[in-house]
């Protein structure tokens, strides 16, 4: 779900919200059936893929917990969930600290139609080649492009996940993107 999509439902998730804070649980299943997707796909880019499931149904359940604590005068409802998948991530890397943690895996999943083999193929590598590279850059330039390009999340958004000022995420997107093309530029991968 790209970010128009979440945008445009803004007020159909703030009214969903507060059916959720009455009681409401199917209120949250169309919750949980909008924010899915996006969640899925900030926290499959930052762990290992068969970790991925269990975190995002760790993310909502916490959701769920916490739906009464959640005041829109804070912060937008979907900065919120996001906020809790990027604690949990933290939490799961603090986890593995007596551990060896590897490389990302490169198993990105195709949520496309695409039935040319050619096509198929090409968007498979390129989904490799970029979590290659966001592998090698520091974790808090690859959440801003995820936040941003996987998810298309706005900056305003993206600024109340991460608690900045829309100004300094300006700063520290041009950096990620900076430091993602010399990556690029380093595996020898060719870009527009």
């Amino acid at each position: 779900m790209a970010s128009d999509d979440l945008n445009s439902k803004f007020d159909e998730i703030e009214g969903l919200v507060a059916l959720v804070q009455e009681g409401d649980s199917d209120a949250f299943a169309k919750l949980y059936d909008i924010l899915i997707n996006p969640i899925y796909r900030y926290v499959y880019f930052k762990v290992n893929s068969n970790d991925a499931e269990d975190l995002v149904e760790t993310v909502f359940l916490k959701v769920w917990e916490n739906i009464r604590q959640y005041s829109p005068k804070k912060k937008s409802f979907t900065a919120w969930v996001f906020r809790i998948a990027h604690n949990l991530v933290v939490d799961y890397y603090r986890g593995l600290s007596d551990k060896v943690v590897g490389e990302l895996p490169f198993d990105v999943p195709d949520q496309t139609r695409e039935h040319n083999p050619i096509k198929t193929t090409q968007r498979s590598l390129d989904k490799e080649i970029l979590k290659i590279a966001l592998s090698k850059i520091s974790s808090k330039y690859r959440d801003i492009i995820v936040y941003k390009f996987i998810n298309e999340l706005s900056n305003q958004e993206i600024a109340e996940i991460l608690g900045k000022s829309e100004g300094s995420l300006r700063i520290l997107q041009f950096r990620a993107l900076k430091a993602l093309k010399d990556v690029l530029g380093e595996m020898g991968v060719m870009y527009l």
